[in-house]
């Protein structure tokens, strides 16, 4: 077999890693003192020197790596497929067999990482001396290979008959079992760089790589039936125009722009570039009088009041004039569980269950009957969720009810009439902006300068 390596480095694989990874695993086996140990294998009558078997794979791997019987398997498994190791029996096939089949190790000179180009013409040659060697019966897809190469490179074609003639005369002046094993090096170099359609080529990447599953598919009637279905469904999927999704980002920049230290700056000073503390003190979590921005925040939708801690005080002192601050009261309980101790919460749902949803409890809450029935079942084993279905069922209900009313009564209209809004006391400038300096006259301005004055003087 002849092989060009004008072009070698030529094609960049991302399985290079993968490919040096294997390859460690395959000169670690055939290390003379803690390798495999090789021994003949006997074929029908011929006997194969240097070779194992796929049971001695698997054994060795789990010795080596202390790793379990599947693991080993799959790892020989995948040596067997990328072509480290390649199989005598059944040499069609790269596939490891658990049992006494006998396999040898691929020479260096036709590993994956090689990166040697399989040209057209040593795939021409290859087919051409398989060809001439068993006297035409090739596979059905080889032939149809070989009939596309002849009518591509016909003018080539003397050349490559002639090389598969001089190949196979000179491997009958070898042994049988080195024409056997050659043979076997061979096809499964190609089996890897020229695979038979519908099998999986390990040499594809990137998102054109196909799916290994669907080789595997049967075409029949449940197999449309399916794709049928799944399409109905996808097409049945609610979706949003991309100008509707553009419209809603666009209106939520506009209205959270005023709110971007970065693009209005900090009122009333910069403290990443000044040592006023001004701005951090306006804006604790909890401040007499908060800042006009914030208050507005608190109407730009119901998480931003709950996140805020002085907005979620500011709304349960609205609730509790309205006489259903239960409510909030329940939902910062059901927020306890879902992002407290993990040792505290059965104690805590016990807690809630008691004061919130047991019947005449003093805070009860509004829960409709499939809701409790299903957070009573889910107390029976407490787990950090086991409030979500409720606790999501309140929280639309103050989002839909109480929070609305909120934006509109007086308690929320004073208290943004009241707010701050800070006073610009430093002008912001850039610290690493150079500043214009003045300009030295030069010694020649100076002495101009003096001689004129001095004339000046004495003609006064």
């Amino acid at each position: 077999m002849t092989i060009n390596t004008l072009a070698r480095g030529g094609c960049n694989r991302e399985q290079m890693a993968c490919f040096q990874k294997m390859e460690k695993v395959i000169v670690a086996m055939q290390d003379p003192d803690m390798g495999m140990k090789m021994r003949n294998q006997r074929l029908l009558i011929t006997v194969i020197p240097h070779a194992m078997t796929g049971r001695d794979m698997i054994t060795w791997l789990i010795q080596k790596y202390c790793i379990c019987e599947e693991e080993a398997l799959h790892i020989s498994g995948m040596l067997v497929r990328y072509g480290y190791v390649y199989p005598l029996k059944e040499p069609r096939s790269l596939v490891l067999r658990p049992d006494e089949s006998p396999y040898r190790f691929q020479t260096p000179y036709f590993w994956t990482s090689t990166r040697w180009p399989a040209s057209e013409l040593d795939y021409a040659i290859y087919l051409a001396k398989k060809n001439i060697r068993k006297q035409g019966e090739l596979m059905e897809y080889e032939k149809e290979r070989y009939s596309v190469l002849h009518k591509r490179i016909n003018h080539t074609w003397d050349f490559v008959v002639m090389q598969a003639r001089e190949q196979l005369r000179a491997s009958k002046q070898r042994r049988k079992a080195d024409r056997i094993v050659l043979e076997c090096q061979e096809q499964a170099y190609w089996l890897i760089n020229r695979p038979q359609p519908g099998a999986h080529n390990v040499l594809d990447m990137g998102l054109e790589r196909p799916n290994n599953l669907s080789a595997r598919v049967t075409l029949n009637s449940d197999f449309y039936k399916s794709e049928i279905e799944t399409c109905r469904r996808a097409l049945g999927r609610n979706r949003v125009k991309s100008s509707i999704c553009l419209e809603s980002f666009v209106k939520y920049s506009e209205q959270y722009q005023n709110h971007d230290p970065i693009m209005q700056g900090c009122l009333p000073s910069n403290p990443w570039i000044s040592d006023d503390t001004a701005h951090w003190t306006m804006n604790l979590q909890m401040v007499p009088i908060p800042t006009r921005l914030r208050v507005e925040r608190w109407s730009f939708s119901f998480m931003e009041l709950l996140n805020d801690i002085m907005g979620r005080r500011e709304f349960m002192i609205y609730l509790e004039k309205e006489f259903s601050a239960e409510n909030l009261c329940f939902w910062q309980a059901c927020e306890d569980i879902r992002h407290g101790e993990s040792s505290r919460i059965v104690e805590k749902v016990e807690e809630i269950y008691k004061h919130f949803l047991t019947p005449g409890a003093a805070r009860w809450v509004n829960v409709d009957s499939k809701t409790m029935d299903k957070t009573l079942k889910g107390i029976r084993h407490p787990h950090r969720f086991v409030m979500d279905d409720a606790q999501m069922h309140i929280y639309f209900l103050m989002k839909k009810d109480s929070y609305p009313r909120y934006l509109k009564s007086d308690l929320y209209k004073n208290l943004l009439a009241k707010a701050i809004v800070p006073q610009e006391t430093k002008k912001s400038v850039f610290p690493f902006m150079r500043r214009h300096r003045h300009s030295s006259p030069s010694p020649a301005q100076v002495d101009g300068q003096a001689g004129t004055n001095s004339a000046a003087g004495s003609h006064i």
